[in-house]
């Protein structure tokens, strides 16, 4: 390039002979110069890699036509003496078609060397009368047509063997789903489908017949042990403590009934989906629970009335009756708790009353077409409900099968925006908190207000009749919980922690002590003289990041929230939280314990101590998120996987607090998913958005290995990538690739956790790589499951739903070992019968 002339200079590409235009390089295509080199090396090596395969395939098809030789001149006798027509012999029809398919592909004539050059030139004569029997007219007149169409199916597969070779640009389609594996040629390798791309795994050298593996179920089993967290920031009046000294509340698809004094857990999981809406009945030991339609395309919204002492179903109504969910149920009062009324999410909100005992439907009517927040029985007439929601309240009246509807009036007053809560006082009187931050009054016949009383700044969430007929409020902006007298006079006020939100409802446990939901997810407990402190916290967003602590019993969570969380596995509580500046979506331990890396949403990572909770080292990757962090065995580097296609390598030091760069692994052509060091901390298994599997020299410079088939026998340190032989089968049929997000193998190399798209967790034997291998199936989760992770002893499975916000810890039982005696003394919770599956 010259400046004054402007000279255009050019090259030719090595791949295509392209012409390539040099003009005016700027510095920032000079910045790109090394990438793109490293892309051109890159298919540079897999076309090199490709010949290779080629040459040895040919070689092997022509040492098994030598070995054949000695059975040309017996064929040729029978021909002549004109016997009866034999059928060549498979293995000698597959290494003539090996050899013509070869030479078709390579457009080249077989090269032989040694000692089989000389043996051919020797035989010279029987090569001719071999291939005039290939073409001969008798020979072909008397093959069965069985035998034609053998010769033309191992003709098909032969021309498959190059389908998958890295580099090769012609790839064989496939149906959308995985597909049942198939041998291909002299590697012994298998293929599977994904969205009809064919992806080759090859088969380790201690498999000596893949056909006669047996996929079985693993004799372990996992109990659901904990649940971390509370549906707090959406949901209203969900938080009652019962006669039994517990506390039950909800998230996602699990009713916990949390023992508050002996901090231990009990759950219902009968339902299928997200739990929306909670009621006690008169005789606090019956419950009723709502429910989302769900994530099944059969899927449909419902109530269970179910005992809470026994955790027995009692009845299931309204299934194929509801539409979208069950936003508000209420049991009536005055009659000893007979009726039960719901209202769902459809557009109308339809309210519906019940005799629930029947499971029959007593009246049905359009409510409103605006939200509706809260629905309930008058105490002392079940023949009148209340509704309150946007811009509304709502006086319903029963009478002979029928439902009347008048509104509330506000006359002179403002109207809010919405009604967010109301009670009944011991008067008879209705009280609505608004979210102008305005307690009113309303008349028992007149429908509209006789008083209004300000509270809270900003909105008045929730409302709370003592036994005495004092009234507790709880305000959203302010985060204020206020003692009112019976008339409404102020007596006591308190402020719970910023950190913890605002007030979303309050229970009342002994007249004193108090329980406080709130909109962060957490559950606090305390009183106006002694403060609150939480004694159930959990996420408020979407999570991804799950790391459990190489010798503790300890694990790390983070997500979209930008908390970052350390949670006693043991305990079942949460040691400490702290707030990032990003997203938190991935982290893992350094095998010393000391340390804990978390990748950012931005490209950043940070290193924290788990002692101080300092940041004790802070980098950057890239621009893009980053979704996988990964130390080696002994913790001398770290992987950190990005979703700008690259696996950066650190040095890592000074006990995991110094990072330096080592190199970058270049040649993914999508985003990195998941990825697993070997136990010798050498080498790298990866896979990407596009369903790639590749393997990198990380000792060697972090060279990506250009033959996958010498990594078939490779020992992994850990097992979560999601693609690969010895977890084929976890793929269900129909997949499309993206539906299993989390793949973990236990740490006695036995058992395989998959977190999948549709609220599952599954438990299979380790290696599974038939596909439909067979599962144990666990129901939790109420949307896609992001993560699961092994403890250190293998006793637990943590597994972190989205957006749910929940995380739950299931104890694995069974299958002999000493995991059935890890189990910590306090974690004695046990759940309603659900069968796995």
């Amino acid at each position: 390039y010259t400046a004054a002339q402007h000279t255009v200079c050019t090259v030719k590409c090595v791949l295509c002979s392209q012409p390539i235009a040099l003009n005016d390089v700027s510095a920032g295509s000079s910045a790109e110069l090394p990438d793109r080199m490293s892309l051109m090396d890159v298919r540079l090596q897999a076309q090199e890699d490709e010949i290779t395969l080629l040459k040895s395939s040919l070689a092997d098809a022509l040492r098994k036509l030598h070995v054949l030789d000695q059975q040309i001149p017996l064929i040729k006798q029978h021909l002549i003496a004109g016997m009866e027509p034999v059928l060549l012999p498979d293995v000698l029809v597959n290494a003539l078609l090996e050899g013509s398919a070869l030479m078709e592909e390579t457009g080249s004539k077989p090269q032989c060397q040694g000692s089989e050059v000389e043996e051919r030139e020797e035989d010279e004569g029987v090569q001719k009368e071999k291939e005039n029997l290939w073409s001969s007219s008798v020979v072909e007149e008397h093959i069965h047509p069985t035998t034609i169409r053998s010769l033309q199916q191992s003709h098909q597969d032969l021309n498959g063997l190059t389908d998958e070779l890295p580099g090769s640009s012609s790839q064989t389609r496939g149906s959308d789903s995985p597909g049942p594996p198939r041998e291909q040629g002299p590697s012994q390798s298998i293929k599977m489908f994904i969205r009809g791309r064919p992806i080759t795994m090859y088969i380790p050298s201690n498999i000596l017949n893949y056909e006669d593996l047996k996929m079985d179920l693993p004799p372990e089993k996992l109990d659901l042990d904990w649940v971390y967290g509370y549906r707090g920031r959406d949901c209203r009046a969900n938080l009652y403590v019962l006669p039994s000294g517990e506390a039950v509340y909800f998230i996602a698809c699990v009713v916990v009934l949390y023992h508050i004094t002996n901090r231990t857990q009990r759950h219902y999981r009968k339902h299928t989906d997200c739990v929306r809406c909670l009621a006690i009945h008169p005789d606090k030991v019956r419950v009723a629970t709502g429910q989302t339609a769900g994530v099944d395309k059969d899927g449909k919204p419902f109530v269970y009335i179910w005992d809470s002492t026994t955790l027995a179903t009692l009845h299931q109504i309204g299934l194929g009756t509801f539409e979208r969910g069950v936003g508000s149920v209420a049991f009536s009062q005055a009659d000893g708790g007979a009726f039960l009324c719901v209202i769902d999410d459809s557009n109308e909100h339809m309210l519906s009353v019940w005799d629930w005992a029947k499971q029959s439907r007593q009246v049905e009517v359009k409510s409103t077409n605006e939200a509706v927040l809260a629905v309930e029985f008058n105490p002392s007439d079940s023949n009148i409900i209340i509704s309150c929601g946007k811009s509304h309240v709502y006086f319903w009246t029963l009478s002979a099968g029928t439902v009347t509807k008048k509104q509330g009036i506000f006359g002179k007053y403002k109207k809010p925006k919405f009604i967010l809560c109301f009670v009944f006082s011991l008067t008879g009187d209705v009280l609505t908190g608004d979210s102008e931050g305005n307690i009113l009054t309303w008349g028992k016949s007149t429908f509209q207000i006789m008083r209004q009383t300000r509270a809270h700044e900003g909105s008045v969430f929730t409302l709370c009749v003592l036994q005495g007929g004092a009234l507790l409020s709880g305000g959203g902006k302010d985060r204020r919980i206020i003692r009112w007298s019976a008339d409404l006079a102020p007596e006591r006020e308190c402020e719970i922690p910023e950190q913890f939100g605002a007030v979303r409802t309050i229970g009342n446990v002994d007249g004193e002590e108090l329980l406080v939901g709130t909109t962060r997810n957490a559950i606090l407990r305390g009183t106006f003289s002694d403060g609150f402190v939480a004694i159930v916290q959990g996420h408020v967003d979407e999570m991804w990041g799950l790391a459990t602590h190489p010798f503790q019993n300890i694990f790390l969570t983070c997500g979209n929230d930008r908390q970052v969380c350390l949670w006693n596995s043991e305990e079942h509580s949460m040691d400490w939280s702290t707030t990032l500046e990003e997203s938190g979506l991935c982290a893992d331990f350094c095998p010393n314990g000391a340390v804990v890396s978390v990748g950012l949403n931005t490209g950043r990572w940070v290193v924290m101590d788990l002692q101080t909770r300092q940041i004790v080292s802070d980098l950057t990757d890239g621009n893009e998120q980053l979704s996988v962090m990964r130390y080696s065995p002994d913790g001398s580097f770290l992987a950190v996987g990005s979703h700008d296609n690259f696996i950066y390598i650190y040095s890592v030091t000074e006990s995991g607090r110094r990072y330096t760069r080592f190199g970058k692994c270049t040649g993914h052509s999508s985003f990195i998913t998941h990825l697993d060091w070997s136990k010798d901390g050498k080498y790298i298994m990866s896979n990407s958005g596009d369903y790639e599997i590749l393997y990198w020299d990380v000792a060697g410079g972090c060279k990506l290995l250009r033959n996958r088939y010498e990594s078939k026998d490779r020992e992994w340190a850990s097992y979560t990538c999601v693609l690969g032989f010895h977890v084929m089968g976890v793929w269900l049929e129909g997949s499309d690739g993206t539906d299993i997000n989390a793949l973990c193998r236990s740490h006695d190399e036995k058992l395989v956790a998959v977190a999948d798209d549709f609220c599952k967790v599954h438990l299979f034997q380790y290696p599974c790589p038939k596909p439909k291998a067979p599962s144990h199936r666990y129901e939790g989760h109420g949307s896609h499951v992001t993560n699961v992770c092994f403890t250190h002893s293998d006793s637990h499975l943590l597994s972190m739903g989205g957006k749910d916000t929940c995380v739950l810890q299931w104890r694995v039982r069974g299958g002999g070992g000493a995991r059935d005696g890890r189990a910590s003394a306090s974690s004695t919770s046990t759940s309603s019968p659900e069968p796995s599956t």
